[in-house]
């Protein structure tokens, strides 16, 4: 019975340990506010302030400088789009029905491979096919007042005349896209309990696919748990210049994202990828 009582003893003061060391002895990783979803009031938006969201969303939510950078260069800069829409939309290799910058832009979210830049379609595919997801669905899901928003922030930064008009229906723009209530400032953000917040956060499938959907920037993430280990994964979020994949060149992913996370998001991203066979 001593015995017992001792293995008894013993066991919790073990289970206290790990879990008061779980809850407060992993820090946190510098964890910063997730993107809050602009609360749409379009019935007393002016075209300024209209224009001035999609720059914000064009930067941040949307994820499009992800891609569209100087940097980089995976996708063609936009800051002269209202000069080469014309020659693009006479090109023989144009697929799409636009035939205004504001059609062609629309087009280009929400159809990309309607016309590929040439040098910047899939691999293999002779520039017939574009690696950039639908803006409206998967990951980025944009409504159809923040396309508009960001169709007259390109316009208003290429040299264009803003044509787009703001969407009146404000009570269907929020029904659409609810919008989330911001934190006081300064307030740490409370840690994602699922990975799918986790990949909305970080925008994975502007580049990976992941379970079959998402873009081909980056590599397919849909089965990486059958040939990499926990630590490669690990090592590939937090330091992406550490090990970087054949055949996509480096540079391509962002390496700040371990300053976005907390330790135990951290992990459940991880074991979610570890676990995708």
């Amino acid at each position: 019975m001593k015995v017992l009582i001792k293995v008894t003893v013993f066991s919790l003061l073990t289970i206290g340990f790990f879990a008061g060391f779980s809850n407060f002895g992993i820090p946190e990783i510098n964890p910063a506010p997730p993107p809050i979803e602009e609360k749409l009031d379009l019935g007393s938006m002016t075209m300024e302030r209209f224009i001035v969201l999609g720059d914000k969303i064009f930067n941040g939510k949307g994820t499009c400088t992800l891609c569209h950078n100087a940097v980089g260069g995976r996708a063609p800069m936009l800051d002269t789009v209202a000069a080469t829409a014309p020659e693009r939309m006479a090109d023989p290799r144009y697929k799409g029905d636009a035939d205004t910058l504001e059609a062609y832009l629309y087009e280009s979210m929400v159809k990309p491979s309607a016309y590929v830049v040439a040098g910047f379609g899939k691999t293999g595919s002779n520039d017939t096919e574009s690696p950039m997801p639908d803006a409206s669905a998967g990951g980025i899901s944009l409504s159809d007042a923040e396309l508009k928003a960001v169709i007259a922030y390109l316009q208003d930064t290429s040299g264009a005349d803003v044509t787009v008009e703001i969407p009146s229906d404000a009570a269907a723009e929020e029904a659409a896209a609810p919008a989330q209530e911001a934190a006081p400032a300064g307030a740490p953000r409370a840690p994602h309990a699922s990975v799918d917040a986790i990949m909305a956060q970080l925008a994975c499938v502007a580049c990976h696919k992941v379970a079959g959907q998402g873009g081909e920037i980056g590599p397919d993430l849909s089965g990486i748990g059958a040939s990499r280990d926990r630590d490669y994964l690990r090592r590939a979020i937090l330091e992406p210049a550490a090990d970087v994949a054949e055949g996509y060149p480096p540079g391509i992913m962002p390496p700040n994202y371990g300053d976005q996370l907390y330790a135990t998001e951290l992990e459940m991203l991880i074991n979610y990828l570890a676990e995708s066979k």
